[in-house]
């Protein structure tokens, strides 16, 4: 595959340390690729700065501090490359990465997303080798918050990718459009890549893990305060609005994708879990409970996107 056309999208929340170190490390890559940075801080000296010492980079503004899901199809919309990488500004690329996990999608047609391994910013602990659908009907990483020994060197197919890191292949990408939206912009923040990685799965497309290309991420780096940045449990360290997105979006996913004998099989698995999840709001983010009604509306709508998706 000889230089296709790779768009480059970046979703900001105003850390220019991040976003320098992301910058800097997409300028080692050779491709003909288009840097778009979604500034979603609303702070102008951010843009000021990037365009200082990035010139060549697109930057789209928006001020009012637009949702994750909504950045990314807005930047969608206005490019039409055949590939895109799709990453957090708190994400920097190991040497060779766009060229290893581009390559991949030459092997098979309906691979339509591409992962690398994922490490933290120590370098030494795994975030993500690849996306699961867990049978507690969560996102999965594999290997997450353990130390990189060499354990997940076998590149092979998976069942999505890590939004932070996600390559996908348009074409995949227009094929489960609904609507205005690639990515659904009812989720805000958080299972967007599992929704669409499943979404992905029932029309026929795959996913696929290359071990050998390397990437690092502060886990929470944009999202939880800071002392939470790169541990596990991130539950406890995301404000009450996360926490209602983390709730709800898992909820929509799973009414928009999960088969009916699925949803029997692990019914008892995912009333455990919910169980689990409701005990830890009732002892340590009790406010959060009586909001909860509030994301019923949220549940119609998926339903109403299950049923537009078999129309299709």
């Amino acid at each position: 595959m000889l230089n296709p056309a790779v768009e480059v999208i970046i979703v900001s929340r105003g850390n220019y340390n991040y976003i320098e170190r992301c910058l800097n490390s997409l300028q080692i890559h050779s491709y003909n690729d288009v840097k778009l940075v979604i500034n979603n801080s609303g702070n102008e000296n951010l843009l000021r700065k990037v365009y200082l010492v990035f010139p060549s980079i697109n930057i789209i503004s928006n001020p009012d501090n637009t949702s994750f899901c909504q950045s990314l199809n807005k930047a969608l919309e206005i490019t039409e490359n055949d590939f895109v990488l799709c990453l957090n500004d708190d994400v920097f690329l190991g040497n060779g990465f766009i060229n290893k996990t581009l390559n991949i999608f030459s092997l098979d047609s309906k691979i339509g997303m591409v992962s690398g391994k994922i490490l933290r910013f120590d370098r030494d602990t795994l975030d993500s080798a690849g996306l699961f659908l867990s049978c507690w009907r969560t996102a999965r990483e594999r290997g997450y918050g353990r130390k990189d020994v060499g354990q997940y060197e076998t590149p092979g197919y998976i069942f999505g990718v890590n939004g932070a890191v996600a390559f996908y292949r348009r074409e995949m990408l227009e094929d489960i459009k609904r609507g205005q939206d690639y990515f659904d912009s009812d989720f805000r923040f958080f299972y967007e890549d599992l929704d669409i990685a499943w979404r992905a799965q029932n029309r026929g497309w795959k996913a696929y893990y290359v071990p050998t290309a390397i990437a690092y991420h502060a886990r929470g780096g944009t999202a939880r305060k800071k002392h939470g940045i790169g541990k596990n449990f991130g539950r406890f360290y995301i404000n009450d609005e996360l926490q209602l997105d983390l709730i709800k979006n898992r909820y929509m996913t799973i009414i928009k994708n999960e088969s009916l004998m699925g949803l029997l099989l692990h019914l008892s698995l995912i009333i455990v879990y919910d169980l689990a999840v409701f005990g830890f709001l009732l002892i340590f983010r009790p406010k959060v409970v009586p909001r909860l009604f509030s994301t019923f509306q949220y549940m119609k709508l998926a339903f109403r996107k299950r049923v537009a998706a078999k129309r299709v």
